[in-house]
């Protein structure tokens, strides 16, 4: 449920501010909702068990899944606060991980040293992606592995933009997503991220839908819907009545995807494959 930020804020700002600590509040919300993603890379990287650098990692759910099955992990985000959690769970575990707060984008990795480069939605933040890309690809080993997933449209995910929907009447200071922006949805399109990939040294790119069946617990969806997105950011600024306004009008907009107790949608992603040449 992220988006690009506005004009005057960057990455680093909006991931260790505001959006970075929404993430860590809903933490368990998140892992729980995509579980299914975090085993589905999982089971990719046991196949063929290697080094393994986890870009954008966020709270550390995905690097400890590839760590709990033996792999040696390195896990990188721009954001403290969650790198702060995501070193405090793996340390719980006993887990042997590293973590790096930075940029993915400038950070000085290790030449050729990870057998894997696997992403789950944190790839289509960067700047300038295909200079990303090309020091990611310097990172891996000759013949190294690319495994990653990143959200296809927004029609295509009416989930994911539901919030936005519902709350664009009571809201007209809501920031538009900017088509082409670092953001959710900025690999929405498999042609250019076929460009990026091939510009910046990947070969054999391979990019194909996947969709998965996502679910949590109702009693976590006004969590959910209040603090995630430009909504949620929207909605931290308001006066209570406003925002309670707003929050049980988007609730309403929720409720074809509520079923009993639990919340349930499909994920439509992209799973991107590759070597490094």
């Amino acid at each position: 449920m992220t988006t690009a930020p506005a004009p005057e804020e960057g990455q680093a700002a909006l991931w260790n501010g505001v959006a970075g600590q929404a993430w860590v509040d809903a933490q368990g919300v998140l892992d729980h909702m995509f579980r299914p993603l975090e085993q589905h890379l999982a089971d990719i990287v046991a196949a063929s068990p290697g080094r393994v650098l986890d870009v954008g990692c966020g709270t550390g759910a995905t690097t400890c899944a590839f760590a709990r099955q033996g792999a040696p992990c390195l896990g990188v985000d721009i954001s403290a606060p969650m790198i702060a959690v995501a070193r405090e769970r793996a340390q719980r575990e006993g887990l042997a991980v590293e973590f790096a707060c930075a940029d993915a984008q400038a950070h000085p990795f290790e030449p050729s040293r990870f057998d894997w480069i696997v992403s789950r939605f944190g790839v289509m933040f960067f700047d300038d992606p295909v200079q990303a890309f090309a020091k990611l690809h310097r990172a891996a080993r000759h013949d190294g592995r690319l495994c990653l997933v990143a959200w296809r449209g927004a029609t295509d995910n009416p989930f994911m933009t539901t919030a936005e929907r519902a709350a664009a009447p009571l809201l007209p200071q809501l920031p538009p997503r900017r088509s082409g922006a670092p953001g959710q949805f900025a690999f929405a399109e498999p042609g250019p991220v076929l460009r990026i990939l091939e510009d910046s040294g990947w070969r054999d790119v391979d990019i194909r839908p996947l969709d998965v069946a996502c679910r949590f617990p109702e009693r976590d969806l006004l969590l959910y819907l209040s603090r995630l997105g430009p909504v949620g950011r929207v909605l931290q600024k308001m006066d209570e009545p406003t925002r309670n306004k707003v929050i049980a009008t988007i609730r309403a907009a929720f409720e074809p995807y509520v079923h009993a107790d639990t919340v349930r949608f499909d994920a439509a992603c992209w799973k991107i494959s590759g070597r490094a040449a």
